[in-house]
């Protein structure tokens, strides 16, 4: 991100009317400028030549372009009575097959409670895999049954930061509706098959909390970003992915960098980077083993991983209106999860 802005010095400009024009104060930007510029574009009492000046990033004209934040640059999260639709293509790479999958989901707001806040997610478009829609009967087993799961509500903490599935006790009672539709258009022992997986899923409310916690759509969007920022827009998250299926996670060291200045198009940018930070070596995350096999006082760590994010919120409201998230790990080959999310209609 910028760290500064730059004014170029007009003909009879002072340091006193330039301070004025961004409304900061002339001693305030001397030492700013000076801290960055070369030793011959240092000022000592007044401007004696010098073609530009550098100024904090939030100084400037139009006001309407600094972002609103909290407390301690604080990025804000206030999603009450929204309603969004997004689109969403997820591609899962892992060095010998890659395959793409594309929806539109909603997303409603509920309500807040307890400093959570409360949201319904729903599917509303097909499936479509690789560029066509599911016609493969494994697949359209997978949508069909899945369809039990939706409209799904799940909760965040105050940071957006995806918590849990709220309404599990609800998808027994879908089932049933749900299983005699499938039955309808399919037959045979997949069929069986598929369902009873769906069934040994939603009669164990911690399973099917773990296989929904795995969504790749909801992480990514309820990463947990409206952190503190400090001074310098920056601030580091610990945090974990599903890259690889396993109950422990793999661990990332992420660095978040937002801009106190809303671009051209009204949206504030936050990008971040990261890599692997895990005991774990590849045989554990292959192995699906949740700790790390070998005892040491100082493992050495793995850092065969990174995660890059790339967010653009409204200017107005904070939230995502376009997300591009890449995660990926070395195991035999590399894995790669790559989310790409985009608002299909302004926030309400």
């Amino acid at each position: 991100m910028q760290k500064f802005n730059r004014h170029t010095i007009q003909n009879n400009e002072t340091l006193q009317s330039i301070a004025s024009l961004y409304g900061i104060d002339a001693d305030a930007l001397k030492l700013f400028h000076n801290n960055r510029c070369e030793v011959k574009d240092m000022i000592l009492i007044g401007l004696t030549g010098q073609k530009e000046l550098f100024l904090p990033r939030t100084a400037v004209t139009d006001k309407n372009r600094l972002v609103k934040f909290g407390p301690g640059n604080t990025l804000p999260f206030h999603p009450e009575n929204s309603f969004q639709k997004y689109a969403t293509a997820i591609t899962i790479d892992n060095g010998r097959q890659r395959s793409e999958l594309k929806y539109e989901t909603s997303v409603r707001w509920l309500k807040t409670e307890n400093k959570l806040h409360f949201f319904e997610i729903d599917r509303t478009s097909a499936l479509y895999l690789n560029e066509e829609e599911v016609n493969e009967i494994a697949d359209l087993l997978a949508y069909k049954t899945s369809k039990v799961l939706y409209p799904l509500q799940i909760s965040t903490d105050q940071k957006g930061k995806f918590n849990a599935v709220e309404n599990l006790s609800v998808f027994k009672e879908r089932w049933p509706a749900v299983k005699e539709e499938v039955y309808r258009i399919f037959d045979g022992e997949t069929v069986d098959l598929y369902c009873e997986k769906i069934e040994a899923i939603i009669n164990e409310p911690e399973a099917i909390g773990l296989y929904l916690k795995k969504d790749y759509f909801i992480r990514t969007l309820f990463f947990g970003i409206y952190q503190r920022f400090g001074e310098e827009y920056q601030t580091g998250i610990t945090d974990t992915f599903p890259v690889v299926d396993n109950v422990m996670e793999p661990v990332f060291e992420i660095k978040l960098e937002t801009d106190p200045l809303k671009d051209e198009y009204n949206l504030i940018p936050l990008k971040g980077e990261g890599i692997l930070n895990d005991e774990r070596s590849a045989y554990d995350f292959m192995s699906g083993t949740p700790f790390s096999l070998i005892i040491d006082d100082a493992p050495e760590m793995n850092h065969d991983g990174s995660i890059i994010l790339h967010y653009f919120l409204n200017g107005t409201t904070t939230l995502a209106e376009s997300i591009y998230l890449e995660c990926g790990i070395s195991l035999e080959d590399e894995k790669k999860i790559t989310v790409e999310i985009a608002a299909l209609t302004e926030p309400k």
